[in-house]
């Protein structure tokens, strides 16, 4: 029996061996780089003096050499930030769309389903660059909407949409809608018509079948669409740079400042770690909260 294991063992480690050495090789030892950078300081000439000092995460924290200064606890705080409140609309937008999906006749379902991917087939730059043109003062909407005053003869500014953070918060809205609306969909779709049917009879309106059935029954895919909307969104930089007009910055706009303007390696490490640690322990608290949504779905 012991023999039969350890072969068996060693026939699943042969197995997931070529995963293991891709992840050891992309994943782990560029990991250990960038921890290592982080310690480090910056040359006259731009390159990484490497040591051993806090310097750079002192410097992430405020703490410099001139005194406090909070300009990089504020880019973390703007960051987690928009996070949040891009998550949160997200799943105010997904949740209705996702549930109209899964209730849809099963020939339509594909449809629509295919009209939601649609966008992602556009390259990511763009989509954002769409954005831009709509949101912009001689943008879509303020044109449109200008047009429309001057037929009823009211006099008309057009709306600062752009550069904003609220243009910011459309963009990436939009961007990562899908990733809420797919894992949403495949929950609900698994609720069965007479599960439903089941809780009227017993008595159960609407609000209570929804707040008794089909919200807990869809919580694992609200779950996993945090977690993909919620990671990339800390630390994506293309959004904020676009439709933020290279004035709203977040931890993903100063680590790639870092890296290809001030050539700081080190602190641009030192931020990608701060970056990583805080979307860990974010996570890490979203899911002791929720689990995956399991024990919610299955109480």
């Amino acid at each position: 029996m012991l023999k039969k294991l350890s072969r068996d063992n060693w026939r699943g480690l042969l197995l997931i061996s070529p995963t293991l050495l891709l992840m050891i090789g992309l994943l782990i030892i560029p990991l250990i780089v960038v921890v290592i950078t982080s310690f480090g300081s910056r040359s006259p000439d731009g390159n990484v003096v490497y040591g051993f000092s806090f310097d750079n995460y002192l410097r992430l924290a405020g703490f410099t050499a001139e005194g406090f200064d909070p300009l990089y606890i504020e880019i973390l705080g703007r960051s987690l930030s928009l996070a949040f409140w891009t998550t949160l609309l997200v799943i105010c937008i997904a949740f209705p769309l996702a549930y109209f999906v899964a209730r849809a006749p099963a020939g339509q379902r594909n449809i629509l389903l295919f009209l939601i991917l649609v966008p992602l087939w556009t390259n990511f730059v763009i989509r954002i660059y769409a954005w831009l043109m709509l949101l912009r003062n001689q943008g879509v909407i303020n044109s449109v909407l200008g047009w429309l005053a001057g037929l009823v003869g009211i006099p008309f500014t057009p709306f600062d949409m752009y550069p904003s953070d609220g243009a910011v918060l459309v963009g990436m809205v939009y961007e990562f809608l899908p990733f809420m609306i797919l894992p949403i969909y495949t929950s609900l779709e698994k609720i069965e018509e007479s599960w439903l049917e089941a809780a009227a009879d017993l008595g159960a309106n609407a609000f209570k079948t929804f707040t008794r059935v089909i919200f807990p029954l869809a919580l694992p895919g609200m779950v996993a669409g945090t977690i993909l909307v919620f990671i990339p969104v800390m630390g994506t930089f293309i959004v904020s740079d676009i439709l933020g007009g290279r004035q709203v910055i977040l931890v993903g706009n100063l680590i790639q400042r870092q890296f290809l303007d001030a050539r700081d390696a080190a602190f641009g490490s030192a931020a990608s770690i701060i970056l990583m640690v805080m979307t860990l322990v974010v996570t890490i608290i979203y899911t002791r909260k929720f689990g995956f949504g399991e024990e919610i779905a299955s109480a």
